[in-house]
């Protein structure tokens, strides 16, 4: 099957049937829709690679995220694409695994596919890929500002909003005594969330103990050690919050496992609003950080540079989605 059958079946030429196929160009809209019923007619799908070769741009971006993992990611990958297939691009997909070997290879990928732009959610490691694709001139949007001396539109996700509802919901509920359980300190998105969760302790008039704040890795693992970990300490926090639902969810296994019942003994607060957190027993209240948007903004940058160009920053908002997980502080014997 080729374009010559599809040409003989609209009664066209290989050459309207090209420039249809690659985008219309000086193709009348009734000459377009003879094609394009043709080629339906026929089962006749373009060649991605030759019309590549053709009009010289892939119509590929490329999205690279840190852990695939992690069910955040998947969700991500999930809406950029549907973003990107709504507006006729295809998308390369790598993982980092925030090792410096692996972004060296994800850069290689992403530049000999020619990619036409390149999503960089890692969330606090995007510098080496930034400086690698900058030298490149390959158009990129991050998750997050880069210190590095290039223009690079980013994704500013509000993670103060979100946290600031979690944590006046738990004040609402009688908590004063609140843990956090963060990220690895040399990311810069864990960073951020540390501050927003220790200004608002501040706002709230709540202490930010020093010992209540435990150090993870964003990893199911990192939240049952960081449990063990409050457990070993005099008393017990009445509630904890999460840099992430991974984190959250390893805190809520290690909880039951040391006999605490949720939300009765302790409450606990997860950010990012996976698909899984709705089902956990008890269901996870969290931070909703719209992959959906995160995608669809990223998307939009990539493929409108003037629209990039006018604002280097895109808002994503963050609300609190309540469930089951967070109560009322109750006596403790």
């Amino acid at each position: 099957m080729d374009i010559r059958l599809v040409a003989k079946r609209a009664g066209v030429s290989t050459a309207t049937v090209s420039r249809t196929l690659n985008g219309g160009g000086t193709v009348g809209k009734k000459l377009q829709e003879r094609v394009w019923k043709a080629a339906r007619e026929l089962n006749y799908y373009p060649n991605s690679q030759a019309r590549a070769l053709v009009s010289g741009r892939s119509r590929i971006l490329g999205l690279v995220v840190s852990e695939i993992t992690n069910p955040f990611f998947p969700e991500l990958i999930q809406s950029f694409e549907a973003a990107a297939i709504a507006r006729g691009f295809e998308i390369l997909v790598a993982s980092t695994n925030d090792d410096l070997k692996r972004i060296g290879e994800c850069a290689k990928r992403m530049i000999e596919r020619k990619v036409e732009g390149v999503a960089i959610m890692t969330f606090g490691m995007e510098e080496p890929l930034v400086k690698i694709l900058a030298s490149r001139k390959i158009r990129m949007v991050t998750a997050g500002n880069v210190k590095a001396k290039v223009h690079v539109p980013h994704l500013v996700v509000d993670y103060r909003h979100g946290i600031q509802q979690a944590l006046e919901h738990l004040a609402a509920l009688g908590h004063t005594d609140i843990a956090f359980i963060t990220g690895p300190k040399s990311n810069t998105s864990s960073q951020k969330r540390l501050m927003a969760f220790k200004a608002a302790m501040h706002a709230l008039h709540l202490p930010v103990e020093a010992k209540r704040i435990v150090t993870g890795d964003y990893k199911l693992e990192a939240g049952h050690r960081a449990m063990d970990i409050l457990m070993q300490q005099k008393t017990l926090p009445t509630a904890i919050v999460c840099a992430n639902d991974m984190m959250a969810i390893g805190a809520q296994n290690a909880a039951s496992m040391h006999g605490l019942r949720i939300p009765e003994d302790i409450s606990i607060v997860g950010f990012d609003d996976i698909h899984i957190a709705e089902f956990m027993s008890p269901p996870l209240t969290t931070v909703r950080m719209s992959c959906t948007d995160l995608g669809q903004a990223a998307v939009n940058v990539l493929i409108c540079p003037k629209a990039g160009k006018r604002r280097e920053m895109t808002t994503i908002t963050t609300s609190l989605i309540v469930r089951n997980s967070t109560g009322p502080v109750c006596k403790r014997a």
